[in-house]
């Protein structure tokens, strides 16, 4: 009689969603690399996600076509989703990509259209224009890549069924593919490593802190929608969201936090 080995269990990889703003983009130094090296040799899967807005806004401006904001999303016209798109795909993306593989981490660039990975409907057309409103993101692409060793670095466009670009914020796409992919953790990755209070940066805080904070005002200017985004992906449901500088520590938001040391 013969006998059957089981098959060792697979067990499954930490996933970490990380956002780059895209005026971090230029700033970037070799430290930030090493430490995407370090968290892919320790088994981590990684996916980021970025934003360009300061290339953005130079295009835009280069061909005098406005975008308003409106509850801080940029007002995007037909004139301007077709610059959001060509620069994200065509100059924002491929940049990251080389300098990722040129510090040897193995990068693809994706947007929303790459396998729909990102499927939307207009958020308002009558208020937004070509902004959209994740209906769907599509993980099986990657999932693939991450299986085997890639980092898909995904671009903030996504598309309808038929076919047309939409806008979409960075964080809001962020949360969502972190969410979408049962993410262990987010990493907002900002010029500011964390949270300041009193002078001290906070390591461990709770969701209700930093809504207590913003309404005292001791969280303010920049670090506001920052905060505000990572409340909101908490809400979709992702255990810890981090707002850090390049070298991938700072502030850890969760829901609740047991014990509190430092200054309120």
């Amino acid at each position: 009689m013969t006998t059957s080995k089981s098959m060792p269990a697979i067990v499954p990889k930490p996933i970490t969603v990380i956002k780059l703003g895209g005026s971090l983009l230029h700033t970037l130094t070799p430290s930030f690399y090493t430490r995407l090296s370090e968290l892919l040799a320790n088994g981590h899967s990684l996916v980021i996600v970025h934003g360009g807005g300061p290339a953005i806004n130079k295009k835009l401006a280069q061909q005098k076509i406005e975008t308003p904001v409106k509850n801080g999303l940029r007002v995007t016209s037909a004139k301007a989703i077709e610059v959001v798109q060509t620069t994200l795909i065509g100059r924002v993306n491929p940049s990251l990509v080389h300098q990722l593989n040129a510090a040897g981490i193995q990068a693809v660039g994706l947007s929303g259209f790459d396998h729909h990975l990102l499927l939307c409907d207009y958020l308002d057309k009558e208020i937004y224009e070509y902004v959209g409103s994740i209906q769907e993101v599509k993980t099986e692409l990657l999932t693939t890549l991450t299986h085997n060793g890639y980092v898909p670095v995904v671009s903030c466009i996504g598309t309808t069924a038929d076919g047309q670009a939409l806008n979409i914020n960075a964080d809001t796409v962020a949360g969502k593919v972190a969410h979408a992919l049962d993410a262990d953790e987010l990493l907002l990755v900002t010029d500011t490593p964390g949270i300041k209070i009193n002078d001290q940066t906070q390591k461990d805080v709770s969701s209700q802190d930093i809504e207590q904070w913003i309404q005292s005002g001791d969280i303010y200017g920049g670090m506001i929608p920052k905060s505000e985004a990572a409340l909101n992906c908490l809400k979709e449901g992702i255990p810890s969201v981090q707002i850090v500088g390049e070298s991938l520590t700072g502030t850890t938001i969760s829901q609740e936090v047991e014990a509190h040391d430092f200054p309120v």
